[in-house]
């Protein structure tokens, strides 16, 4: 074959390999790894399974080009970010590189993007490997927060964190705008993560919330309170299909038949743990309203006790992670009861706007923000650990409350 005639080979075996990509990014998305099968991959795109196997011998194989080409794209974000001049700069080039991708996305103009939440669902060393590949990016963006010396690394990391985890949580909330308002909203959402919520001349000031035990776990057993308690860790630290239904029952010392005694699938358990997640946030919210004290006052409430729970507490908030072990109809269900609670959020936000206790930000945008920050505290256990309760939840709430870049 001529040195033409290898390089059009090249070119085919490029396009259809990224076709491949493009189709299972998308079922991956829609119906998580499990739900993804090379044979589902080759009827999206008229193909036959074993076409799939000449580009990716086995879906493991598939499902890390999916997750290597999602943080590659990341990354040239990054590259962008990095050029700006100013912290701010960077933090909006990084909302309004992610955001255009997204709309490209929505308008067919490019490829979809892989949730990269999906890495905890493949064995080692892929997920080892894959893991590394998402730290170096992480790195990238956490020096955009350090201080030359160092000494602001811990706090650039949660900050690098919350970022990241925001941005990835957006394209669940943008299918509420118009493309045509995509740039206002990478304006608004890159002033709420720069400069936080709390109005001039506010302070850090939680109340003490004492909650009550949800309705969800009212009349279930004590067996079945442990199942809900031990999977929403599991499935946190491991994912939908690392959290399997033997090692959800070695944390609790009892055998595979008790669980399917007292829950009839793994997908029953993911639910009951959304259901219990959003009851406790739901509490935290109606408590807070019950305070003495101005709104920002309550919000800090309602902050201060979720955050305790994420990184104290034996019955954390379950991740957004594990939406896609769901049905599409049942997540639809589980999205639009997280967009209740940060509607519930926005309103506490506009009424703190009306007493200047909450500085004019946009309720909506910001409202997503808290309820992402504060679902994906739960990853930075390891980190609160190392500082007293007071301190890492009063560090970690100033993200919400003062931004990323508070000096302004």
């Amino acid at each position: 074959m001529t040195e033409t005639g290898l390089s059009a080979a090249a070119s085919r075996y490029d396009r259809k390999r990224d076709q491949i990509i493009a189709a299972a990014t998308e079922l991956i998305n829609e119906l998580g790894y499990k739900g993804m099968t090379l044979t589902k991959v080759a009827q999206a795109i008229d193909l036959n399974t074993t076409s799939i196997t000449y580009y990716f011998k086995r879906k493991e194989l598939l499902a890390e080009a999916i997750l290597e080409a999602a943080i590659e794209r990341y990354n040239r974000i990054v590259d962008q970010a990095e050029l700006e001049p100013t912290p701010f700069d960077k933090l909006h080039r990084m909302v309004w590189a992610t955001l255009e991708q997204f709309a490209q996305i929505r308008s067919g103009d490019a490829p979809p993007v892989a949730n990269l939440s999906h890495i905890r669902s493949l064995n080692e060393p892929l997920r080892t490997r894959l893991s590394d590949q998402y730290i170096v990016m992480f790195r990238r963006v956490r020096r955009f927060f350090e201080e030359e010396d160092g000494s602001r690394k811990h706090l650039a990391t949660a900050q690098t964190h919350v970022l990241l985890e925001n941005l990835f949580w957006a394209q669940a909330w943008l299918r509420r705008y118009s493309l045509g308002d995509f740039e206002r909203v990478a304006h608004r959402f890159s002033e709420v993560l720069a400069y936080g919520v709390s109005g001039a001349g506010r302070d850090w000031d939680p109340a003490l919330l004492t909650l009550e035990e949800p309705e969800t776990v009212k009349g279930l057993g004590d067996m079945n309170i442990a199942f809900l308690k031990a999977a929403a860790i599991t499935i946190n630290d491991w994912g939908y299909r690392g959290a399997s239904v033997d090692r959800i029952a070695a944390e609790l010392s009892v055998t595979k038949g008790s669980f399917y005694h007292h829950l009839q699938s793994k997908d029953d358990l993911v639910l009951a743990c959304f259901d219990l997640s959003y009851a406790r946030v739901s509490l935290a919210q109606r408590a807070a309203e019950r305070i003495e004290g101005d709104h920002h006052r309550k919000l800090c409430a309602s902050v201060a006790s979720l955050l305790a729970l994420q990184f104290y507490g034996d019955s954390p908030l379950l991740r957004t992670t594990a939406l896609y072990a769901l049905p599409p109809d049942v997540r639809a269900g589980v999205i639009e009861r997280s967009n209740r609670m940060a509607r519930r959020y926005a309103g506490v936000l506009i009424d703190g706007i009306t007493e200047s206790s909450i500085k004019a930000i946009d309720p909506l945008i910001a409202a997503q923000m808290i309820m992402a920050t504060l679902n994906t505290a739960y990853e930075m256990r390891r980190w609160a650990e190392v500082q007293s309760p007071e301190q890492a939840i009063k560090t970690y709430a100033s993200i919400i409350t003062r931004g990323l870049i508070p000096n302004r």
